[in-house]
């Protein structure tokens, strides 16, 4: 595993040594998603401004779930572009190559790149958060910052794992099928406010189908000491940690179905 962890650190460091050749690139396209993530914000504060809060969820409320997941899915979205870009490999027979090569392959896609621009919308939410933090009369502890930082590492893997997941249907449809995107981008979005403004039905989906109100909204109740179903919260982040596992599982299985191109 040591071994492993190695190699995905080389993979990173050349990964970014070939993005910095080109510094005014990366410094416009990190500045460009630094912008577009801050207006998006910006529409959370006018709607708070004008309507004062959201079923009782104040603008520094919400602005700490909206830090929570723009950082944890910065991350991911970072990490994760091998398996984001997976179909052109399938339809081009590339990913013979990495089957060739005694290392995993998810492994080899997980650091086939990362995408330093992503910079952009984790400074945004790291932002946030701060600003959240630095405006809630919350009594931090180191209980209450270890499940903060759990709950990102958690949101970091769930969506990583969609990601894995995309990436695996290629298998089949050979295409990627941009409807998971709804649950990834348009995940997002639904974290960024509290999961009891969306329907009943809804709410079910993001927490027992798609997990993400246990890697968000469930710890931010803890953290602002908001009522909670009994320890849910402080347990809620590893979700985010056995869905990815059960992801990659799902990408194995992947594997046993590919028959290459045939050219």
């Amino acid at each position: 595993m040591l071994d492993g962890l190695r190699l995905y650190l080389r993979y990173m460091g050349v990964s970014v040594r070939s993005q910095m050749q080109y510094p005014a690139s990366f410094v416009m396209l990190s500045l460009g998603a630094f912008l577009f993530t801050g207006v998006e914000f910006v529409g959370i504060w006018a709607l708070l401004h004008r309507f004062g809060s959201v079923e009782g969820w104040t603008l520094p409320e919400i602005a700490l779930l909206y830090g929570m997941v723009q950082v944890a899915f910065s991350i991911s979205d970072a990490t994760s572009r091998g398996f984001d870009t997976f179909a052109s490999m399938i339809k081009s027979g590339d990913f013979d190559r990495l089957l060739l090569r005694p290392r995993s392959t998810a492994l080899q896609l997980a650091g086939q790149e990362l995408t330093l621009r992503r910079v952009g919308r984790f400074t945004v939410g790291l932002l946030v958060l701060l600003w959240a933090a630095s405006h809630l009369d919350i009594a931090w502890s180191s209980a209450k910052l270890s499940l903060l930082a759990a709950s990102i590492l958690g949101g970091a893997c769930l969506f990583f794992g969609l990601i894995v997941l995309q990436a695996t249907l290629a298998f089949w449809t050979t295409e990627s099928l941009e409807i998971v995107n709804t649950v990834t981008y348009g995940g997002v979005e639904t974290a960024q406010y509290p999961l009891t403004i969306y329907r009943p039905w809804f709410r079910k989906f993001f927490t027992a189908v798609i997990p993400l109100a246990c890697v968000n909204y469930f710890p931010a109740l803890a953290i602002l000491e908001r009522p909670a179903p009994f320890a849910l919260p402080w347990v809620s982040p590893l979700v985010g940690v056995a869905f990815l596992a059960m992801t990659l599982q799902v990408w194995r299985l992947g594997i046993r179905r590919y028959c290459s191109t045939g050219s």
